[in-house]
């Protein structure tokens, strides 16, 4: 696959997740949901932190969370850079198409939740008991390099209580799968996911 190929692969898979985000956030209320089916529903939530709402903070007691997600935001960038340069080689090097096409998976779904850190305090209003307009007159619900995390996926595939047996969560009521997620997250997840299913195609020398 070559660099162009590439390129646009990575602003087909922006362009959806930023879509659905911004549908999400001009046309839901925090936490409201909508039941495709039964096991898959798109359920309206803000991450300010890591994967699964971990923050920074949560370590490092020290650091307040606003300084924290500066941090984290920064870190998201520097290690995007990292990740292009790693493409741009891939693509010079004619690295395998497995190895090309699974780190533009994760460049592009990386870059998706960028904007969204860097940019959607600024351009939208607050999601809090009502639908949030984009560039509100009276400025957005935080500043630059604050924004939040637009997720909507859910499968709650199987929830009920644990047998009793089951180690420590025995006996507890139990969702399978409860993480939400975005289309920028499956990009990411997938592409990790090729690179160690395909390890040996991707990484022929």
């Amino acid at each position: 696959m070559s660099l162009k190929k590439s390129i646009l692969f990575i602003f087909i898979v922006l362009l959806i997740d930023q879509l659905s985000k911004i549908y999400i956030k001009t046309h839901f209320v925090l936490n409201e949901d909508f039941e495709v089916f039964s096991w898959f529903k798109i359920y309206f939530i803000e991450n300010d932190g890591m994967a699964w709402g971990t923050k920074i903070s949560d370590f490092a007691s020290f650091i307040n969370d606003r300084t924290a997600k500066v941090c984290l935001t920064v870190f998201r960038i520097i290690a995007i850079c990292g990740i292009g340069y790693w493409l741009y080689d891939a693509t010079k090097k004619q690295s395998s198409r497995i190895l090309i096409f699974a780190v533009a998976l994760i460049f592009a779904g990386a870059l998706g939740n960028i904007i969204d850190s860097v940019f959607y305090g600024v351009l939208f209003g607050d999601s809090y008991g009502q639908v949030a307009s984009f560039l509100p007159k009276e400025g957005g619900y935080d500043g630059f390099l604050h924004g939040k995390v637009v997720d909507m996926l859910y499968f709650p595939l199987w929830k009920g209580y644990l047998p009793e047996w089951v180690p420590f969560y025995g006996g507890q009521y139990f969702t399978f799968f409860d993480p939400v997620f975005n289309i920028a997250d499956v990009a990411i997840s997938t592409g990790f996911g090729l690179l160690i299913v395909f390890n040996k195609r991707a990484f022929k020398k």
